[in-house]
């Protein structure tokens, strides 16, 4: 990938963003590179229990991890703010983070919370606004199956419609045994996005030890996302 920073978003939540995330960390990390993980807002978790950040660092190895808000109740950042009577974090903030990560590291992943559009604060600014502010490419995690090609299509073409660039998507949790729509899925989404297919993360991989899940990273991303998988 070409510049410092990457954002990761999907087409809904429980899709396998941070497994995907820990992915790219992995092979960035065999490759040779430094690499930052910058988690916005993490909803759903109290202080003191291991979040998004914390898995990616589990499962990649030693990346620098950083989350800027944490929210108790697992729902949108800006309505989980609220509800706890905390201050949002807005697009500034995120930008200002990932451009202070970059200064010791060579890739920034910046993981959004569910998906694209979801509002980080009360104006309904979203992680599309991040990335625009620092003209981040956008990676979109999708799922496998039946009605992936609707919402896939639905979140890249709101990135473009912004501006942002979508180097291509990642399959978060490939089955075991792919039924009929998703072994036709995997030759439908790059049409109907207009994207590259980089890869496809088998379902499980994030219950992989460590060690195994760093050997094989690779083999689940495109060359483009610094790995050699092939379809």
């Amino acid at each position: 990938m070409d510049g410092p920073f990457l954002f990761v978003s999907g087409t809904g939540t429980e899709i396998g963003k941070t497994v995907v995330t820990a992915a790219v960390a992995a092979t960035a990390r065999a490759g040779g590179r430094s690499v930052a993980v910058l988690k916005p807002a993490q909803t759903g978790l109290t202080a003191g229990q291991p979040g998004d950040v914390a898995e990616v660092i589990r499962l990649a190895g030693p990346v620098t991890g950083r989350e800027l808000v944490r929210f108790p109740d697992p729902l949108a950042p800006a309505t989980a703010a609220r509800r706890a009577g905390l201050p949002p974090v807005g697009p500034a903030e995120i930008a200002k983070a990932a451009e202070a990560l970059a200064e010791d590291h060579d890739l920034v992943l910046v993981e959004g919370a569910g998906g694209l559009l979801v509002w980080f604060d009360e104006s309904g600014s979203t992680l599309a606004d991040a990335a625009r502010r620092l003209d981040a490419p956008v990676l979109v995690v999708t799922t496998a199956g039946l009605g992936t090609l609707n919402t896939t299509a639905l979140t890249v073409e709101a990135l473009r419609a912004r501006r942002l660039a979508c180097p291509g998507l990642v399959i978060g949790s490939w089955p075991d045994r792919p039924d009929l729509a998703a072994r036709c899925n995997v030759a439908d989404l790059p049409r109907v996005a207009e994207a590259p297919l980089l890869g496809a993360v088998p379902s499980g991989a994030g219950a992989l030890p460590p060690p195994a899940f760093r050997d094989r990273a690779p083999g689940w991303l495109a060359p483009r996302l610094g790995g050699h998988w092939t379809g």
